[in-house]
């Protein structure tokens, strides 16, 4: 895919893992649409809420999606209107599924909207992006955790397994009763050398930063996402979570 500027061309790929868990629950998509000529929606959605909550709520994110992005004409909404739309709507639709579920459906939900040399991202809950250029991080999103937010504040959370639990609690998420928190970014400028990674934290606990940046430098985009997967794999050690990810790569035209 070209950008407007024909500096660049994008190659992405998506790819997911069930880990070592029973059912998977995340869900990731990369999406073009007619109405969006040109444009990249990438997604990773985390479900959370029993063996049928989890994977509702995260479907329910991605066919959110394909509905606002694929199937409607866009009517001169701009990217973050975009974006601000799947949420509400997501959130909306997981909370009226709740009843229907063994447990109260949740999903995290990292979007990234790439239009041109232009990218807008949304982000709730603990599903991460970043940005790399040439190798140097740019941007990364801010876990919606406890444990992130204490952190920010200098605190440590210190005791047992069970205490140390409580820094993956997110205070954000979709479908969730607790006031909703959205948190938006974007970069201009867009050239070859830059890419992106949305993760769920099935990955990114596994994989560090500087490892996602060498791989991008060094590998194509899908032979560096199936790295990243592998290197979790193995480091799970048997204990590993769902995973997914996103990587797109802009590379010389």
């Amino acid at each position: 895919m070209p950008s407007d500027a024909a500096t660049f061309k994008i190659t992405a790929c998506s790819t997911d893992h069930i880990g070592d868990r029973q059912d998977q629950q995340d869900r990731v998509a990369i999406l073009t649409s007619q109405y969006w000529p040109g444009s990249l929606l990438a997604l990773v959605a985390d479900g959370m809420g029993g063996r049928t909550g989890g994977r509702i709520a995260s479907d329910q994110v991605i066919a959110t999606a394909r509905n606002l992005f694929e199937d409607r004409p866009d009517a001169g909404m701009e990217g973050r209107g975009l974006l601000g739309a799947i949420v509400s709507e997501a959130h909306a639709v997981i909370r009226l599924t709740a009843v229907a579920a063994e447990k109260e459906p949740h999903s995290t939900l990292v979007a990234l909207l790439v239009q041109g040399r232009r990218a807008d991202w949304v982000h709730v809950g603990d599903s991460r992006l970043l940005h790399f250029r040439d190798g140097a991080l740019q941007h990364r999103t801010i876990d919606h955790s406890y444990g992130s937010t204490l952190n920010a504040n200098g605190e440590l959370i210190e005791g047992g397994p069970e205490r140390r639990r409580f820094r993956s609690v997110l205070f954000s998420a979709l479908g969730a009763r607790s006031e909703l928190r959205i948190d938006y970014g974007q970069a201009d400028g867009l050239r070859a050398g830059d890419s992106f990674v949305l993760a769920s934290d099935g990955l990114w606990t596994y994989v560090k930063e500087p490892e996602m940046a060498s791989l991008l430098q060094d590998l194509p985009a899908r032979d560096a996402a199936q790295r990243m997967v592998d290197l979790a794999r193995a480091r799970a050690r048997g204990k590993g979570d769902n995973l997914s990810l996103v990587v797109i790569k802009m590379e010389p035209a």
